[in-house]
């Protein structure tokens, strides 16, 4: 019988992820696509490189995506890996799902994920290959990732 992967509890990975996670919106000019972008949903983790077993983990734990070195050249910073998911067919069948049964807690990740779940099914419906389409995803990414400034 085969040894089980060492693995995280999904509530780690929500808290992991309301911390350090990120869904993320990669846009490019191309003239190789049909509506002159390239589009590609991610989601990410970033951890210091002592914390790259705990990556492994949750990658078990999702079962998909790859951990990896990430590293760093500003000064003042350390040395990370990183937990990154790029397949669509993943984000659509493993880590949507998840976060949808297991949701996020803070309020900017949930509003990152809304908006990052309708680019996903935007895809899906192959509306990024339209320029109404980029138009919508354009403005749903513009909604991502905010930083939320604290009151002096």
């Amino acid at each position: 019988m085969g040894r089980t992967k060492p693995t995280v509890t999904k509530e780690y990975i929500v808290g992991l992820t309301d911390g350090e996670g990120c869904f993320h919106v990669n846009m490019w000019k191309s003239s190789s696509y049909k509506a002159g972008y390239g589009i590609q949903v991610h989601f990410h983790l970033k951890m210091q490189e002592q914390d790259r077993p705990l990556l492994e983990k949750v990658k078990n734990t999702l079962d998909c995506g790859a951990v990896y070195f990430q590293k760093e050249v500003r000064t003042n910073h350390c040395q990370c890996y990183r937990y990154t998911v790029n397949s669509h067919r993943d984000i659509l069948n493993k880590i949507i799902p998840f976060f949808q049964a297991h949701p996020l807690q803070s309020v900017s990740k949930q509003k990152s994920f809304k908006a990052f779940c309708a680019v996903a099914r935007l895809i899906e419906r192959q509306a990024h290959l339209t320029k109404s389409g980029i138009e919508k995803i354009r403005a749903l990414k513009s909604n991502m990732n905010q930083k939320t400034v604290g009151l002096a």
